[in-house]
């Protein structure tokens, strides 16, 4: 298995692979809402959601295979193309986003199991539970602090 480069700053170049992954995954993981809500907003992530943040991608073999965004200290997006998850390359990428905050803040839909697992084994909390406006699911807010 190869060992995937340190994550790089995101180009405009890697935008459609980007989105690509980002609803692939967001189908799968979050098979609970109807795909037309992520449908609906490829759009808005190419838009609005990855201008407006902090975004780097990981790449394996001269491709992407992941990415993450930063909006502040917010974890806004974590995501792996399906078949390169449950490889470490999350845990990577998270790694490389907490190397350049102090704190961190994400919110996961609870439904999420796989994620929720995923942010607690690395380290994140959970600080309170609240209704995910846009979709009217349950999700958590946790954090993560250096100190």
């Amino acid at each position: 298995m190869t060992t995937p480069a340190t994550p790089r700053p995101f180009t405009q170049q890697d935008m459609d692979r980007v989105l690509d992954i980002w609803l692939d995954a967001s189908l799968q993981a979050h098979d609970f809402i109807e795909p037309a809500f992520w449908l609906h907003h490829v759009e808005d992530m190419r838009n609005l959601y990855i201008p407006a943040s902090q975004t780097f991608v990981l790449e394996r073999e001269s491709r992407v295979v992941g990415f993450c965004s930063l909006h502040d200290d917010q974890l806004a997006a974590l995501f792996i193309a399906p078949e390169y998850q449950r490889s470490g390359l999350g845990a990577r990428l998270l790694e490389y986003a907490k190397s350049l905050r102090e704190r961190l803040t994400l919110a996961v839909y609870t439904e999420n199991a796989a994620g929720c697992g995923f942010y607690q084994a690395q380290g994140f909390t959970v600080i309170q539970q609240q209704t995910d406006e846009q979709t009217g699911h349950l999700e958590y807010l946790m954090a993560w602090s250096r100190t």
